[in-house]
């Protein structure tokens, strides 16, 4: 008798064990899922801003260079149109960004530091561990209580 009990009871662990990871991988998936949704949600924010900001600095470009142009001819000072290259590159490398391919060629570059130099992206001090966080917690819990002695 007290063998089935056993027998029953390990079965019903193990299928209980079984029900655990089946939701832990559900979860962990919803959770990556969550994520890469907040990531793109951020990228797609992140373009949006260099389009909108694209448009006014193409507005004040454009101003900037007709008005040193026509300057430059009146006054006959070639030397004013020297602030239209720098201000060009500014706009090229907005115009790259926002419509352009630099966000291609900065995940390729990504992909290649964490390929060939995976050693820069170490964070100081490591990983955070369980232990770690739990020291931090606690010396801030233990903070917060004696200052408010």
């Amino acid at each position: 008798m007290g063998f089935l009990l056993s027998k029953s009871m390990d079965s019903n662990l193990k299928k209980q064990q079984e029900f655990m990871l089946h939701n832990s991988r559900l979860q962990m998936e919803r959770q990556i899922l969550m994520q890469n949704q907040m990531r793109e949600r951020q990228m797609a924010m992140q373009i949006a801003w260099s389009r909108e900001f694209l448009k006014y600095f193409g507005t004040f470009f454009t101003v900037a260079s007709v008005g040193l142009t026509m300057g430059a001819i009146k006054r006959k000072r070639p030397s004013m149109l020297f602030p239209i290259f720098p201000l060009g590159f500014i706009f090229a490398y907005q115009m790259d960004s926002a419509y352009g391919t630099l966000i291609y060629r900065m995940r390729g570059e990504a992909e290649s530091i964490m390929e060939s130099e995976h050693d820069r992206l170490d964070l100081p001090l490591g990983t955070p561990t369980f232990e770690s966080i739990e020291k931090a917690r606690r010396a801030k819990s233990s903070l917060s209580s004696f200052l408010e002695k």
